[in-house]
């Protein structure tokens, strides 16, 4: 049987169809492309592969699908959707990938469909590539391919037995247990324990589904204390890896340089969407450089030179979540997670700074991605969420949603007087980011804004002032939430706002994306979540309830005149059901908790 040498694992046993798939030029272009993009820029050991990740990732799914019983012919698919799972990743990674969401009519078109991620051409690729090639055929055909296809890409529904699709892509699984192992290694960055004969250890079936848990009650204390030290490590890959000032600076030059060259390329009566599908299905790192330096005017060259040589961008300024605002956060936030919008905002940043300052700057503003938001564990004789079984992992889900970096970027060599002038500029971003979430909301609805003024109705109806106190709501339990989103989506005039998707795997309706959103607005200071514990069947558990902040009170109020309408049917439908909405009330000094609303900036929402 032939076998791989990986740094991590040492001896990685590939069989005959594996390597078969192995050799193909699909597979052969990953050695090609780095796992970390730019990075190694930052950390010189950062140049490991997507080649090398998909086969540390095989053998992660490997064990975990030995561990969960399963039999021969599953380990088989699941090995294979590891080593394929990112046959799909373009060069550079993700900056080509963000190019696509910054710029939609680059996104190329394949049967009917805009692809405008890696998981699109994964899926295409497998289904389309390996079947066909006739010692491949031999072993596998088209309906083996499908399904690994599905499995690659998370498609939980999509397949007959939920938990092979669960090993590949979930909150704690194959991929992102390599991953978070090998850019530790290769960075030199210590990213928090990852134990993985633990966690994997701690997996079992559970209705179809992989949950975590144990038999006894230190097993189950043990299995959360694993997956609670990976979310550690998650966080912190984000703030010491991706969030890196010359991380940023590499990526922001790239992606400067590649939409410039792409916009010549386009203007010269070329196919840009060809040339962008290409990019997913054969070139690599040094193919997307030389295609900038043929096609790109004379700046884009010489930042391609500049990253060639090393030498990057310094970054002037920087703000997070620690000095940006509640509310300037919140917007950038929305805005960040748009991909058009982004560029906006940091395109008319960049001209406004120069205009100002004779200063040519460049403007990245990132945030943290894939919120964990679905692991289930079973405690005792009860299933439940890991977030809800554990405080530390529900902070850190919180950490993570809360990471936010906005960079200036300087091109000159001397930008001594730019980092104070990058400080004062700061207004620049708070007048900036209104004008933009209105032309997001022109484009896309909000749910998450939608999510936001449920809380400002409820505040709002029950909230009282008296003898220099406001007495307020606190919602009881994220079920609620769950409940009043549904009964608002059944209303035809909200269901546009209310765009959440439900699913029933776990036994009751429940949305992925809503309980993102809903950490998000905690995270960026919107809504208070509080902890209460409570006992049941013999154990005590915990549950979190909600509270409007000051900020979120203040922003809810300047979205509020872009949603009269759907203001006014929210309100009227909580009036109505005013008795069934549990809930607690608290009572704060209004000094403590009001402000005064910033007239000037509510004029721009």
């Amino acid at each position: 049987m032939p076998s791989i040498i990986d740094p991590i694992y040492g001896r990685v046993d590939i069989s005959e169809l594996e390597q078969l798939v192995i050799n193909t030029p699909e597979m052969a272009r990953l050695r090609r492309i780095q796992q970390l993009g730019l990075a190694d820029l930052a950390f010189p050991g950062a140049n490991h592969t997507r080649f090398e990740h998909s086969v540390g990732t095989l053998f992660i799914a490997d064990k975990m699908a030995k561990a969960l019983g399963l039999s021969q012919e599953e380990i088989v698919k699941i090995r294979m959707a590891a080593l394929l799972h990112d046959i799909g990743h373009c060069a550079f990674s993700h900056v080509v990938e963000s190019v696509l969401k910054r710029n939609p009519l680059y996104q190329p078109v394949i049967n009917g469909k805009n692809f405008l991620n890696h998981e699109m051409f994964t899926k295409y690729i497998i289904t389309n590539s390996f079947h066909t090639k006739p010692e491949i055929a031999a072993h596998a055909g088209a309906p083996f391919f499908e399904e690994i296809a599905k499995m690659a890409t998370g498609e939980v529904d999509e397949v007959s037995k939920p938990y092979l699709a669960q090993i590949i892509s979930n909150d704690i699984d194959a991929d992102r247990i390599d991953f978070l192992l090998r850019d530790s290694y290769h960075t030199g960055v210590s990213l928090g324990l990852v134990d993985l004969d633990q966690i994997i250890g701690s997996m079992s079936l559970y209705n179809g589904r992989v949950i975590l848990g144990g038999s006894e009650s230190y097993d189950e204390e043990m299995a959360l204390t694993a997956a609670e030290s990976m979310l550690i490590a998650r966080a912190h890959h984000y703030s010491a890896i991706i969030h890196n000032p010359k991380t940023q600076g590499a990526r922001v030059m790239l992606l400067h340089a590649l939409e410039k060259a792409l916009d010549l390329y386009g203007k010269s009566g070329n196919d840009i969407r060809a040339i962008m599908a290409k990019f997913f299905t054969s070139y690599i790192d040094s193919d997307l450089l030389n295609f900038i330096e043929s096609n790109g005017d004379e700046n884009s060259k010489k930042l391609v030179l500049n990253l060639r040589n090393g030498y990057i961008c310094n970054a002037v300024s920087r703000f997070t979540h620690k000095n940006l605002n509640p509310l300037t956060r919140m917007a950038l936030s929305t805005i960040a997670r748009n991909g058009v919008a982004r560029k906006m905002f940091e395109d008319e940043l960049a001209k406004r700074f120069a205009k100002k300052y004779g200063a040519p700057v460049l403007i990245d503003l990132d945030i943290a991605s894939g919120i964990p938001k679905s692991t289930r564990v079973k405690i005792g004789e009860e299933e439940g969420f890991f977030y809800d079984e554990s405080a530390l992992a529900n902070g850190l889900v919180r950490a993570i949603s809360r990471q936010i970096s906005l960079c200036i970027f300087s091109k000159k060599e001397d930008d001594s007087t730019l980092s104070q002038a990058s400080h004062d500029f700061l207004l620049g971003i708070e007048s900036l980011s209104p004008k933009l979430l209105h032309f997001i909301r022109n484009e896309n609805n909000l749910p998450i804004e939608g999510l936001l003024l449920i809380f400002y109705s409820a505040h709002r109806l029950f909230s009282s002032e008296a003898e220099g106190r406001i007495t307020m709501p606190r919602l009881r339990n994220i079920n609620l939430i769950y409940r009043l989103v549904r009964e608002f989506e059944k209303i035809d005039r909200l269901r546009n706002l209310f765009e959440y998707r439900f699913h029933n795997r776990y036994g009751f309706p429940y949305s992925d994306k809503l309980f993102e959103d809903i950490q998000l607005l905690v995270a960026m200071g919107m809504v208070d979540e509080d902890l209460r514990y409570f006992e049941k069947k013999g154990r005590w558990q915990q549950r979190y309830e909600y509270v409007l902040t000051s900020d979120g009170l203040e922003y809810a109020g300047l979205i509020a005149p872009s949603y009269q309408n759907e203001l006014k049917i929210i309100e009227n439908h909580l009036m109505i059901n005013k008795h069934s909405i549990p809930r607690d009330m608290v009572s704060i000094a209004k000094n403590r908790y009001k402000k005064e609303l910033n007239k000037g900036l509510a004029s721009h929402f």
